[in-house]
C-alpha cells in the first residue's frame, strides 16, 4: 500500500475570511474525491487549527499501488481541485510512502 501524504501553505489572502472559505473549499474539493474515485482506499483532509505551525491543510490518501497514486495525480476530478489549490498555495511539501 502507498500512503500519499501532503501538507500545503497557503499565499496570504485579503482577510481572514477569505482564507478561511477558500480552505474549506479545497478541503470540500479533496473530500469529495474519496466518493469520485474508486482506488483511494482512504482519504483524510484537515484543516490546520494551530496559528503556530506553518502548514494550513494537509492530506493523507493511501492507495493499493504507485499505479493507482500515478493515475490519482492526472485524475480529471483531482487536476480541477489541484487548479484550485495552485491558484493560492506558497508551498508544498509531500512524502509518499510504503506502509
Amino acid at each position: 500500500m502507498i500512503r500519499h501524504i501532503v501538507l500545503f501553505k497557503m499565499k496570504p489572502l485579503e482577510s481572514t475570511e477569505a482564507r478561511a472559505a477558500k480552505l474549506t473549499e479545497i478541503k470540500n474539493g479533496l473530500d469529495a474525491l474519496k466518493n469520485k474515485v474508486d482506488y483511494i482506499r482512504n482519504e483524510q483532509v484537515g484543516i490546520n487549527w494551530n496559528p503556530d505551525e506553518k502548514w494550513d491543510l494537509s492530506l493523507v490518501a493511501d492507495f493499493d499501488n504507485k499505479e493507482d497514486l500515478d493515475a490519482y495525480a492526472i485524475q480529471p476530478d483531482h487536476m480541477a481541485v489541484k487548479k484550485v489549490i495552485g491558484e493560492v498555495v506558497e508551498s508544498r511539501a509531500c512524502v509518499d510512502s510504503e506502509i
